[in-house]
C-alpha cells in the first residue's frame, strides 16, 4: 500500500512540475505572425508620431475633397455618436478587399480617431485602457495593408466642442 501512495504522489509531482517554455513544442500558425506585427508596429513607432495632428489640422485636413475620417469602433458605438462626415468600418471587419471598398485610393488621406481622444468618459466613447486604444492597431493595420497617408487625431476633446462637428442619434448624461 505504501509503494502504491508513493508511486501515485511522484506520478503527481511529475504531472505538477512547471512545463518549460523550450520544451512545449506547439505548432505554428501560419496564419498569425506575432513577431511580424511587433517587428512592423516597432518599425511605425517614428512614421506614426509624425502623422499625429491636432483638432485644427484635423479639421483642415478632412475638409480636402478626396479624404475620409475613418471611425474604426463598432457599429453601435458608431451609431450612437461619431465626427460628423466620418465613416464606420469596425476594426474587427478589416480586410484587404474591405478596406479597399470602403476607402478606394491607398493615396487618400485617412484621418482617425478612437474613444480615447475624447474626455466626456461616457456613451459612446468611454475611454480604453491607454495602450489597448483602438487608434494604435486602426494606424499599424492600416498601413499594413498598404494605406500610407495616415492622420491621427492627437487632441483630447470633447464630444461638445464645437469645433470637432460631433454628431450625435441623442443627448448624453456621463454614468
Amino acid at each position: 500500500m505504501r509503494h502504491v501512495f508513493g508511486l501515485a504522489l511522484a506520478l503527481m509531482v511529475i504531472a505538477l512540475a512547471p512545463v518549460h517554455a523550450e520544451e512545449v513544442q506547439v505548432p505554428a500558425n501560419p496564419q498569425v505572425d506575432y513577431r511580424g506585427f511587433v517587428e512592423m508596429a516597432a518599425g511605425l513607432q517614428d512614421y506614426r508620431s509624425k502623422r499625429l495632428v491636432d483638432l485644427a489640422t484635423f479639421r483642415q485636413l478632412a475638409a480636402q475633397p478626396d479624404a475620409i475620417i475613418l471611425d474604426t469602433r463598432s457599429a453601435a458605438a458608431f451609431q450612437t455618436g461619431h465626427i460628423s462626415g466620418a465613416v464606420n468600418l469596425p476594426f474587427s471587419d478589416f480586410t484587404e478587399e474591405k478596406l479597399a471598398e470602403v476607402i478606394g485610393d491607398k493615396n487618400r488621406p485617412i484621418l482617425i480617431y478612437c474613444n480615447n481622444n475624447f474626455s466626456d468618459n461616457m456613451r459612446p466613447v468611454r475611454l480604453k485602457s491607454a495602450p489597448l486604444a483602438l487608434n494604435i492597431p486602426t494606424f499599424i493595420n492600416l498601413h499594413g495593408y498598404g494605406y500610407e497617408n495616415i492622420h491621427e487625431l492627437a487632441d483630447v476633446v470633447s464630444i461638445r466642442d464645437p469645433d470637432l462637428a460631433w454628431k450625435s442619434a441623442a443627448v448624453f448624461a456621463p454614468r
